[in-house]
């Protein structure tokens, strides 16, 4: 008779000991075998991280068909984070959000969506054809950022577009702000319309009871969470949540279309550890990290000029909540763009933040964090003002520009495209991506039109220091455009 696991169960870690205890000859993959075969590597990674770095074997289950150790895994994270089924997804959440659109649409479906979604969405459209029915998101004018969703622009393209198969929500966004997700479930469901929610920055909402509602908690049918982000598990290794409203067979179908045959252990029984870890300890961990980010928060406002925002934001509307665990700061007011700030911490300071945009800078707060770090940080950005602040005139306002859509985001990828300066692309429709990374937030995407405006701030992202990316150009030079004439 099986045994009932519990949330202090790990099963995939459990199997994983067990075999490396066995002291199997192996005459499988990896060729590194266990180390042995790649001594500099054994040294740089450990010796135990090696012998536990396998290939699937019957005691060890199978990703695209768990039946076993990894089918218990996954029902007890469904278990922990409230939702009917659970996939470890080892291709990142880019893969999970690939596998929510290519599960419930198809070619020519329409899947509302706001404009300010991570490229995995749109690179999802490319593959499978469906057509993109964009919100454009409100913006903060003085942290010129991109907001949530409000509940009238939901029901609005709900009107208009009745047809619609799915609505995709980002919940929270990268700044931390979160949109009224209940209601547009309910909206959403109310026409036949499944929700999506891509909630790569929202792990944690399902441990703290401080946290703004989880996608599951708020009725959502499908939900992909990047546990590496604030779940602690090992880079990539992600979980894609779905209610009974979908068919979950079909959806582990799906995923297997994009996902490796070979999933790394590593990652998986770090999804494991990591799900018992914040089911049992979560509430304390990010109680922790709420008291960093807040302590932070009011000390960075004390030193003038930054602004570090937060829950006063909300609005009830395209600010329902905000995640506290989110140190967001605005930098504009003290001359300087948020990569700028970036550069300086990282190159002058030592400290790493998330990102930096053209006016904002993320510090992800968890509690693996200490005190000297949080103190480092707020010292390095009192420091960073007192010897770079200069006149802010001139710098650029807004982080989003509300795009045209001409034309499908498959149909101007796959279109015969020419190459062309950035600079002589005004009026062109756009037949890739430019985006800065991180976010990975698309400036422009296939089927857009490119205007004057975004080739100011293209340009603009440059001159800062931005990582753009997307382009078949590695110089981020030239753009492949629509070639409408033939």
């Amino acid at each position: 008779m099986k045994t009932e696991l519990t949330q202090y169960d790990t099963p995939i870690h459990r199997a994983l000991e067990e075999q490396r205890l066995n002291r199997l000859a192996h005459f499988d993959v990896p060729g590194h075998k266990g180390g042995r075969g790649n001594k500099e590597l054994r040294e740089f990674l450990g010796a135990e991280c090696m012998k536990l770095d396998m290939n699937s074997m019957k005691p060890l289950d199978n990703l695209c068909h768990p039946v076993s150790v990894i089918k218990d895994a996954q029902e007890l994270a469904a278990q922990a984070f409230g939702a009917d089924e659970a996939f470890f997804i080892v291709n990142g959440t880019t893969a999970a959000v690939q596998a929510m659109i290519m599960s419930t649409t198809e070619a020519g479906d329409k899947i509302i969506m706001p404009r300010n979604v991570h490229r995995s969405a749109i690179n999802a459209l490319v593959v499978n054809g469906a057509i993109p029915v964009y919100i454009n998101p409100g913006v903060n004018k003085k942290l010129g950022i991109p907001l949530g969703m409000s509940v009238e622009s939901v029901k609005q393209s709900i009107r208009e577009n009745p047809d619609a198969r799915a609505i995709l929500v980002n919940n929270p966004t990268y700044y931390g702000i979160c949109s009224d997700l209940k209601a547009i479930v309910e909206l959403a469901h109310e026409s036949g319309m499944l929700v999506l929610v891509d909630e790569a920055h929202g792990t944690h909402f399902y441990f703290n009871d401080r946290m703004p509602i989880s996608a599951m908690a708020a009725g959502a049918d499908m939900s992909a969470v990047s546990m590496h982000k604030t779940g602690g598990s090992l880079t990539q290794s992600s979980i894609l949540l779905t209610k009974n409203t979908v068919n979950a067979d079909y959806v582990r179908q799906v995923i297997n279309l994009t996902q490796t045959t070979s999933g790394s252990y590593l990652l998986l029984s770090s999804l494991d550890i990591a799900r018992k870890n914040m089911s049992l300890n979560g509430q304390v961990l990010i109680d922790k990290a709420i008291e960093f980010a807040t302590y932070a928060r009011e000390e960075i406002n004390k030193l003038g000029g930054y602004y570090a925002f937060g829950e006063e934001l909300i609005d009830g509307d395209m600010i329902y909540d905000f995640d506290t665990t989110k140190l967001s700061v605005h930098t504009r007011d003290i001359g300087l763009a948020g990569i700028e700030v970036y550069d300086f911490l990282r190159d002058e300071f030592g400290i790493q933040i998330e990102f930096g945009d053209i006016g904002n800078i993320l510090a992800i707060i968890s509690g693996g964090d200490r005190n000297l770090e949080i103190e480092r940080l707020i010292s390095a950005l009192s420091e960073v003002k007192r010897l770079h602040e200069k006149d802010k005139s001139g710098m650029f306002d807004h982080e989003y520009i509300t795009p045209v859509v001409v034309m499908g985001p498959q149909k101007a990828f796959y279109s015969y495209k020419v190459s062309l300066p950035i600079q002589e692309s005004d009026g062109k429709i756009c037949g890739e991506f430019v985006m800065c990374y991180p976010p990975g937030i698309p400036i422009l995407a296939p089927g857009e039109m490119i205007t004057k405006e975004i080739i100011k701030y293209i340009e603009y992202a440059r001159e800062k220091g931005c990582i753009l990316t997307g382009t078949q150009d590695m110089n981020v030079e030239n753009i492949n455009v629509v070639d409408t004439a033939i």
